[in-house]
C-alpha cells in the first residue's frame, strides 16, 4: 500500500466527474456537428440526407476505436494504475478535439478533408475507450459496498453533462449568430475551447490519489506472465457477454434521442436547430441528476431491477418519442427527450457499479472496459447510421421504434438471466471465485 494519504471519496467524485464531462463534451460535440454542419462542410457534393449518412459514417469510425482503446488502456491500467492512464486519456481526448477546429474544410482541401476529421475522430474513440473504465473504477474502488451504486453514478453523469455543455455551447452560438456566420467559423469554437477544459480536468486528477484496493491487489498479487485481457476471456467471459448485452438498449437508446433525433426533428419535422438543442439541453439536465437517483436506488433495490425497468421504458418509449416530436410543439419535443433520457438513466445509473462487481481487481480495468466498449460499436456507433439509413429506405419513423424496442428486447433478456452483483466486496473479489459462481 502506498503512504500517499487516500484521497476523500468527494474530490474523487468530483474529478472522475468533471474528467468525464470534458471528455463526453469532445465526443458528443463531434455528434452533434456531423448532425447540423459537417454534411456541408466536408461533403458537399452529396445531398442533404447522404451527406448527413457519410458524417454519422465518420462519427461511427470513434465507435470502431474504442475497444482497441479499452485493450490498451485496460491493459496499462490494470498494470500501471487507474490514475496514470485517466490522465493520458484526458490529454489525448482534448488533443484531437482542438485539432477538430483547426481542420481546413473540403473547399479548401478537398478529399483530404473528410480524412483528416475521420483520423482525428479514430484519436477521440481511442480515447474514450480507456476514458470510462478507469473513470468509474477509481470511484468504485475507493467507495464503500452499501453506497457503491451511488458514488460510481456520478462519472456516468458525465456523458449528459458533457453532452449539456456541447449542446450549450452549439445552441448560444446558433443564437446570436446568423447561419452563415456559424458554417464559415462558429463551429470551430466549441473545439477549440477543449483546450481550456483539458487544462482544468488535468489538474483535477493530478491531485487525486490512486486506487486503494488496485494498490492492495498489486502488493498481493502473485507474478503472472498473462495478460490481462487473456486472464478476462479466461475467467470471465461470461461477465464480458454480460456487459455487451446490458450496453445494448442503453447504448441505441442514447444516441437515438441525443444524436439521430437532430437529424429527424430538422430534415423530417422542419423544426429549427435552435429548438431542437434547446429541447436537448433540458433533456440533457434531467438526465444528469436522475442518473445518481437510479444509482442511489440500485443500493437498495439491486442492479438488476433497476436496469430492466430502464430497458423496458425505453422500449416502450421509442412508441411515443417520434409521434411527439411529429407534434413541431416545443414542449411535446422536450417531454419526448427529457422523458426519454430519464428512462435511459435506469439502465446508466447503475451500470458502473454493475460492471465494476463483475470482474475481479488485477482484470477488472481490462473486463470493465472491453466489455462495454465492444458493445459500443454495434450499438452506439451505428444507432444514428441504422436509423438514418431506416428512415431513408422507408420514410417513416416506425421502423426506427422497432429497431430501438429490439435492441431493449436484448438487454432485458441479458439483464434477466444474469446474477444479482449488489454488496459484492471489490477487494476480495478473485477471478476463479467469480467464474465458478457465474
Amino acid at each position: 500500500m502506498s503512504d500517499k494519504p487516500r484521497t476523500p471519496i468527494g474530490k474523487i467524485v468530483a474529478a472522475s466527474l468533471i474528467g468525464t464531462t470534458i471528455e463526453w463534451y469532445d465526443f458528443f460535440l463531434y455528434g452533434s456537428a456531423a448532425a447540423l454542419v459537417f454534411p456541408a462542410l466536408f461533403f458537399p457534393e452529396s445531398d442533404p440526407l447522404t451527406g448527413t449518412l457519410l458524417a454519422f459514417l465518420t462519427y461511427a469510425v470513434g465507435f470502431v476505436a474504442r475497444p482497441l482503446g479499452a485493450l490498451v488502456f485496460g491493459h496499462y491500467g490494470d498494470r500501471l494504475g487507474r490514475k496514470k492512464l485517466l490522465v493520458i486519456s484526458l490529454l489525448t481526448m482534448g488533443g484531437a478535439t482542438f485539432l477538430i477546429g483547426c481542420l481546413p474544410t473540403h473547399a479548401a482541401v478537398g478529399a483530404a478533408a473528410p480524412l483528416l476529421l475521420t483520423a482525428l475522430r479514430l484519436v477521440q474513440g481511442f480515447a474514450l475507450g480507456g476514458e470510462w473504465g478507469g473513470a468509474v473504477l477509481i470511484v468504485s474502488e475507493h467507495g464503500d459496498t452499501a453506497r457503491r451504486g451511488f458514488w460510481a453514478s456520478w462519472p456516468q453523469a458525465g456523458a449528459p453533462g458533457g453532452n449539456l455543455l456541447a449542446t450549450a455551447v452549439l445552441a448560444v452560438l446558433a443564437a446570436v449568430q446568423s447561419d452563415e456566420a456559424f458554417q464559415t467559423w462558429g463551429w470551430r469554437v466549441p473545439f477549440l475551447l477543449s483546450g481550456v477544459l483539458v487544462l482544468l480536468g488535468l489538474w483535477i486528477r493530478l491531485s487525486i490519489s490512486e486506487s486503494p484496493i488496485f494498490q492492495q491487489a498489486v502488493a498481493n498479487a502473485k507474478p503472472s506472465r498473462s495478460m490481462p485481457i487473456v486472464e478476462v476471456f479466461r475467467y470471465h467471459w461470461r461477465d464480458v457477454i454480460t456487459a455487451i448485452g446490458a450496453r445494448f438498449a442503453e447504448n441505441v437508446s442514447y444516441y437515438v434521442l441525443t444524436a439521430f433525433v437532430l437529424v429527424y426533428a430538422t430534415t423530417e419535422a422542419g423544426l429549427s436547430k435552435p429548438v431542437v438543442l434547446n429541447a436537448v439541453l433540458i433533456g440533457s439536465a434531467v438526465h444528469f441528476f436522475s442518473i445518481p437517483l437510479w444509482g442511489a436506488l440500485s443500493d437498495k433495490l439491486g442492479r438488476r431491477p433497476v436496469y430492466l425497468l430502464g430497458a423496458a421504458g425505453v422500449g416502450l418509449w421509442s412508441f411515443a418519442f417520434f409521434p411527439l416530436i411529429d407534434t413541431r410543439n416545443f414542449a411535446a419535443v422536450t417531454l419526448a427527450v427529457t422523458v426519454g433520457l430519464i428512462l435511459h438513466g435506469a439502465m446508466y445509473g447503475p451500470q458502473a457499479a454493475f460492471f465494476s462487481e463483475l470482474f475481479a481487481t488485477r482484470m477488472r480495468y481490462s473486463g470493465v472496459s472491453i466489455g462495454a466498449q465492444l458493445a459500443s460499436i454495434v450499438a452506439g456507433g451505428l444507432a444514428p447510421l441504422i436509423a438514418v439509413a431506416l428512415l431513408g429506405a422507408y420514410d417513416s419513423s416506425f421502423p426506427v421504434m422497432l429497431y430501438v424496442a429490439g435492441a431493449a428486447v436484448l438487454t432485458m433478456i441479458t439483464v434477466f438471466v444474469s446474477r444479482e452483483t449488489r454488496g459484492r466486496d471489490l477487494a476480495t473479489l478473485g477471478a476463479a471465485e467469480n467464474s465458478t459462481t457465474r
